[in-house]
């Protein structure tokens, strides 16, 4: 296990991008973590395209969240990957910081098990960080809906359901933390920043997260002269199940955002935590409200979104103020 959240303090200018000591073409450790037997489908075919497109020296790491049952039989269906438990906190947090323990390859890629990597995604990671400046990769999150997307659904809140949204940085650009269910870091950055904070992210059915944000924040306040970019080359498939398709889960998913960004403005201050919140709800969100201003249900979408959004982060700083956390 990596140890706890942060493992090292995080302003130190004068430690050098780690990519200084990697080879020129670096090894790939593919992480994915499940949970549940119901995916179980989603994760075999990532597993077929992550293990078509792994170098020679590359490795896949499959991390089971506190299911004994689906790892002993994980473990007997895929003898070629690295199966494991993850012996921590039960969480996606802690499956990644178990991942990333178990790795050896110089970038950990981290991919989630309803998703599914296009052709060329590893290559365009290997060729990202042979640019030793780059010390983690964002790369694009397609939604995959199992029926049509609902028409309520506006594309400002892609987020919602784990996938890219209007209002992204463009290909290329930089970037404050890549979506998870598509990124890529370098293991030793990773494993200096304390990996992932078990205080955020998803548990189960709970649609918490922010943790790659808090990620993106350590890395960038670690390693300031480094480069935390996107690259829509690193793309994958993201499958929406209909139940992600119900107004109550977007509404679940808000509320529950909303409280991640409490935690996360305490963990890493409500100026960072919430620079690019600030541009979305200024810029983002009234763009969109004027585009869809033919369909009601999209403007009410959006609005309610961020009410709830909003709720939650009032909730999260209320129970920060009572001394509780999630």
């Amino acid at each position: 296990m990596l140890p706890s959240h942060p493992a090292e303090p995080l302003a130190d200018p004068v430690t050098p991008v780690p990519g200084d000591a990697v080879r020129a073409e670096p090894t790939l450790s593919v992480i994915i973590c499940c949970y549940t037997e119901r995916r179980r489908r989603s994760l075999d075919t990532a597993i077929a395209e992550v293990r078509a497109q792994l170098g020679p020296d590359d490795e896949l790491i499959v991390v089971v969240d506190h299911n004994e049952s689906l790892c002993a039989d994980l473990a007997a269906a895929h003898p070629d990957a690295i199966v494991r438990a993850n012996d921590g906190t039960r969480g996606l947090s802690d499956a990644r910081n178990s991942g990333t323990a178990a790795a050896g390859g110089d970038v950990v890629v981290f991919i989630d098990d309803d998703a599914c990597p296009v052709p060329g995604a590893l290559a365009a990671v290997r060729a990202r960080c042979t640019d030793r400046d780059v010390v983690a990769v964002g790369g694009a999150v397609a939604a995959q809906w199992d029926s049509p997307a609902p028409r309520w659904f506006p594309e400002e809140f892609g987020w919602v359901i784990g996938c890219d949204y209007r209002g992204l940085p463009g290909d290329g650009a930089a970037i404050r933390n890549p979506i998870g269910a598509a990124m890529a870091v370098r293991r030793d950055a990773l494993t200096r920043i304390g990996g992932f904070s078990t205080r955020l992210g998803r548990r189960g059915t709970v649609p918490a997260g922010c943790e790659e944000t808090l990620m993106g924040i350590d890395l960038r306040r670690r390693y300031p002269s480094s480069t935390l970019l996107r690259d829509i080359t690193f793309g994958v498939t993201h499958a929406v199940t209909d139940d992600r398709a119900r107004f109550g889960y977007f509404a679940r998913r808000c509320y529950q955002e909303g409280r991640s960004k409490a935690i996360l403005s305490e963990l890493s201050g409500s100026g960072e935590a919430l620079a690019s919140e600030r541009r979305y709800t200024t810029r983002v969100l009234p763009a969109g409200v004027w585009r869809h201003r033919r369909t009601p249900s999209r403007v009410g979408a959006l609005v309610a979104g961020f009410v709830f959004t909003c709720a939650g982060y009032a909730s999260g700083l209320a129970r920060r103020g009572r001394g509780g956390s999630r």
